[in-house]
């Protein structure tokens, strides 16, 4: 079993994301678009299997520091203790958080989180596959001082927890609240793509780190989400390693090794004066559209039925992963991932999606037969079944697939930026 806070409180996120529905239906609003809420889920997806896969890294690191020595003896027995702990967690994640906006290669590890053009529960559970390996290093002076391994990740997971319910737009201000905790107002503008919003209110649970700091920015016009230059994309692979990419390409391309350096160390936006200098966030376009592609309803069906299959092989990934060989983990993992650049392949239209979905529908029972010989023989039957019950459905899939016209975009071109 895992003791992780933020797996054990799926659950709890699903429901809150059904409430927040309920909630947007009774206002009358649309905040949900099915393609862009499952492209979160599915980054979400990736960044746990990155913390289940290299826990030694992101774990293990902070508790061999303790363990090599620390500075105080503090016991987790002392509430005074827990609220210093959680207390510096906030304060080291502000840090972290804002130079995750101005430096290029920690914005690469970041940016996944502000794809979304949609702001709702689930871009709470839009995150990078690659931050954990970049916040987990900022939090290691915790113990070198002495935070206990269990209190300091029990106090970062309740950090994160709430973080959850600040990203909504269903809840307006929160009067005196507004002056020490961080907010959904506060987080909307965070997540904002106008100039006046674009690296402002950083903090986790309280805003009074960015107003000691000058990071303060307080909700005014009409917030517009997303990133100044759009994703375009419903693939989480690439969500991930599209920024990378850019600044692999600016690097390759300008002359001086100095700025090929420098690249990856300055703010987003910057770049040599051989590649034009310095680009600043464009203002807002009047009527903006949001990047979305037409699919099939079908198409729409089946990739919630794929993405509840992706969930059962990650949730016996998550609590069965210590009776499995590590090469059985990494296999499993591919398979999750395997399934999530397939959901996004269909809603993009990919003539190579369907055909990919069979081949993995085959794959998914295959792979189940070296677990069955480790314990988990329960487990074969449930994914046959699984397996048996979407197969029926590719032969429609495909033909309404393939009617679709796959330059039929809504509000924008042939995604480029998508491999």
């Amino acid at each position: 079993m895992t003791d992780d806070p933020i797996s054990l409180a799926s659950p709890a996120f699903g429901l809150l994301i059904a409430i927040e529905l309920w909630v947007a239906r009774r206002q009358g609003r649309k905040l949900y678009r099915l393609n862009d809420s499952l492209n979160d889920l599915a980054t979400g997806i990736l960044q746990q299997m990155t913390v289940l896969l290299l826990a030694v890294v992101v774990i293990g690191a902070y508790v061999a520091i303790y363990e090599t020595g620390h500075w105080l003896d503090l016991t987790a027995q002392n509430p005074w203790t827990w609220l210093a702990c959680y207390m510096a967690i906030d304060f080291i994640y502000y840090w972290f958080h804002r130079w995750s906006h101005e430096v290029n290669f920690l914005w690469a590890a970041h940016v996944v989180h502000h794809q979304s053009e949609e702001y709702n529960l689930t871009v709470a559970l839009r995150q990078s596959a690659l931050q954990p390996l970049f916040s987990s290093i900022f939090y290691w002076p915790l113990a070198g001082i002495g935070f206990p391994p269990a209190l300091f990740a029990v106090s970062l997971a309740l950090n994160t927890l709430y973080q959850f319910w600040i990203h909504t737009r269903t809840i307006d201000k929160l009067g005196p609240l507004e002056w020490v905790l961080m907010t959904p107002s506060h987080h909307r503008v965070h997540h904002g793509r106008n100039p006046i919003y674009i690296d402002r209110n950083h903090g986790a649970t309280f805003i009074f780190w960015d107003k000691l700091f000058g990071t303060y920015e307080p909700e005014g016009e009409e917030v517009h989400y997303g990133i100044t230059t759009p994703l375009a994309s419903w693939n989480p692979i690439w969500a991930n390693a599209q920024y990378w990419v850019e600044l692999w390409r600016s690097a390759a391309r300008t002359r001086a090794w100095r700025d090929k350096l420098l690249v990856f160390l300055k703010p987003p936006g910057w770049f040599p004066d051989d590649l034009g200098g310095f680009q600043a966030p464009p203002e807002i376009e009047p009527n903006p559209q949001k990047f979305d592609i037409d699919y099939a309803p079908a198409i729409g069906r089946y990739a919630v039925l794929q993405l509840a299959l992706v969930l059962v092989l990650l949730a016996a990934l998550t609590f069965g992963q210590a009776d499995l060989d590590r090469w059985l983990v990494w296999l499993w993992a591919a398979l999750v991932s395997w399934g999530l650049v397939d959901i996004g392949g269909l809603f993009e239209g990919r003539a190579w999606a369907p055909r990919s979905e069979r081949l993995r529908l085959i794959a998914i029972p295959l792979a189940t037969l070296p677990v069955a010989s480790h314990g988990a023989g329960w487990l074969l039957p449930l994914l046959l079944a699984l397996a048996s019950l979407v197969s029926f459905r590719m032969t429609a899939l495909t033909a309404a697939s393939d009617r679709l016209d796959d330059g039929r975009k809504l509000g924008v071109d042939e995604p480029t930026h998508s491999p």
